[in-house]
């Protein structure tokens, strides 16, 4: 119980350590909105200048910019159509009900994007229901969203998170998970344990949110440091993380059929030989490599050297059919890998085993 909770607490607090700068961006950026707002502009209730800091900041998700495009064209119109509704239908929730479903269905006509259409509608209810009577126009609304939406991106720009961690992390989240599935699939053919194969067939088959998280946070990861110069030296090291995405994506969509032939191979008369384990576990710890020097900041070659052994290595002979899929995953993987290092896929490909080779007997023959 403990050990669960201790580790519940430490999954929590790196989680935390990923959304934190974005508190404090939404934070800061929120209450100087609303002094700008307020001191500069004249307005006496700038709802929305801190309104639009925090969705133009968000909590670690990408693309502020085209958010804070989205946000102004949609404030905009929102309180344009509010203000016009409720200035011949006064206010109520009828009244409340109109405006959100006309707002929103201009918005949708206009752009189908999820935040645009919302936030037409918010903007409308906020005229329509929390802000009726007062002597404010639609064009201070609309210039207090402007000023959210600057102050949101220069609190991105000075106030950033680390790239490097958050790419970094979620990587880890991906490796981990490719290296977990390699290891039970190896145990699995060691014990013949068609359950465990099957547990790593399904561990497998979740691994695809972990991918989609990872190409999300190195998308945020590259917004940020476009637009912040305090985090413009650590575009070299996030190129790497780049370079990695989609062949990490290619090994374990590859990891996720050899698990599955495995399974097939276990329920077979020949069942595949305990040393193809050796194998997997070799491709599992040249993915934990890639993943340390990754996160060091240098250059995966450890990874390549462990994976360029593995590709050379003569393939067993005599195997069953499934044995001899899970192989050809095996030789699909290590290119992947040997991609996320850095090698081109040609370079790549040429360092595997031809699978046609002549044995060492047959060319003395």
């Amino acid at each position: 119980m403990r050990t669960w909770l201790s580790d519940q607490v430490g999954k929590r607090l790196g989680t935390f350590g990923l959304i934190a700068p974005s508190i404090a961006q939404c934070a800061v950026g929120a209450a100087l909105a609303w002094i700008v707002a307020v001191h500069l502009l004249g307005h006496t209730h700038p709802l929305f200048a801190p309104i639009s800091v925090m969705i133009c900041v968000g909590v670690g998700a990408g693309r502020r910019l085209r958010r804070v495009a989205e946000l102004v064209v949609g404030v905009s119109l929102g309180v344009g159509i509010g203000d016009l509704l409720v200035s011949w239908i006064g206010s109520g929730p009828w009244q409340m009900a109109l405006v959100i479903a006309l707002a929103m269905t201009i918005a949708g006509l206009l752009n189908s994007g999820e935040l645009f259409v919302s936030q037409v509608g918010s903007s409308a209810v906020l005229v329509a229901m929390l802000v009726p009577g007062e002597d404010v126009g639609g064009l201070d609304r609309m210039a207090d969203a402007l000023t959210g939406g600057v102050i949101g991106i220069a609190a991105v720009a000075l106030l950033p998170a680390s790239p490097l961690t958050i790419a970094g992390k979620h990587l880890s989240g991906v490796l981990d998970a490719f290296s977990t599935v390699l290891e039970q699939a190896a145990e699995a053919i060691e014990k013949g344990d068609m359950d465990l194969a099957a547990e790593a067939l399904e561990g497998g088959r979740r691994t695809q949110t972990a991918v989609e998280e990872f190409e999300a946070a190195l998308e945020n990861s590259k917004e940020i440091i476009m637009i912040s110069p305090l985090r413009r030296h650590h575009r070299a090291r996030l190129t790497r993380y780049e370079t990695a995405a989609v062949p990490v994506d290619l090994a374990l969509r590859n990891a996720r059929v050899l698990v599955r032939r495995t399974l097939a191979a276990l329920g077979e008369a020949s069942p595949p030989p305990a040393a193809l384990a050796e194998l997997l576990r070799e491709v599992s710890e040249a993915a934990l490599l890639l993943q340390l020097e990754l996160g060091a900041g240098r250059e995966p070659m450890l990874a390549r050297q462990a994976l360029l052994a593995l590709a050379a290595r003569e393939r067993p002979k005599n195997l069953g059919f499934s044995a001899n899929v899970i192989i050809a995953q095996l030789r699909s993987i290590a290119v992947d890998l040997l991609e996320a290092t850095g090698m081109d896929h040609d370079a790549a490909s040429a360092t595997l085993t031809p699978l046609n080779e002549p044995s060492e007997e047959s060319t003395r023959g």
